[in-house]
């Protein structure tokens, strides 16, 4: 993966973090949508775009390793 020095700037690094919650968010949104889906071109195709969002958190979490669990959950103690 090629980063550049801006990508890991503290401006660019809360971008990743919000963007990260809401790639959480979404997934949680799919997997409910999955739910209620029968059909199976279209729980495969569901299936994609979590394996898509879940290799883009993947990607984050290299960019900023640094960045703890609680961090990433937005659970500030």
């Amino acid at each position: 993966m090629d980063v550049k020095d801006e990508d890991k700037s503290e401006k660019s690094r809360k971008k990743h973090i919000t963007y990260y919650r809401s790639l959480e968010k979404t997934i949680l949104d799919i997997k409910n949508e999955k739910n209620q889906e029968n059909e199976n071109i279209i729980l495969n195709h569901l299936n994609k775009r979590i394996e898509a969002m879940e290799e883009d958190k993947k990607r984050i979490r290299e960019m900023f390793p640094d960045i703890t669990e609680e961090e990433w959950n937005g659970n500030y103690n």
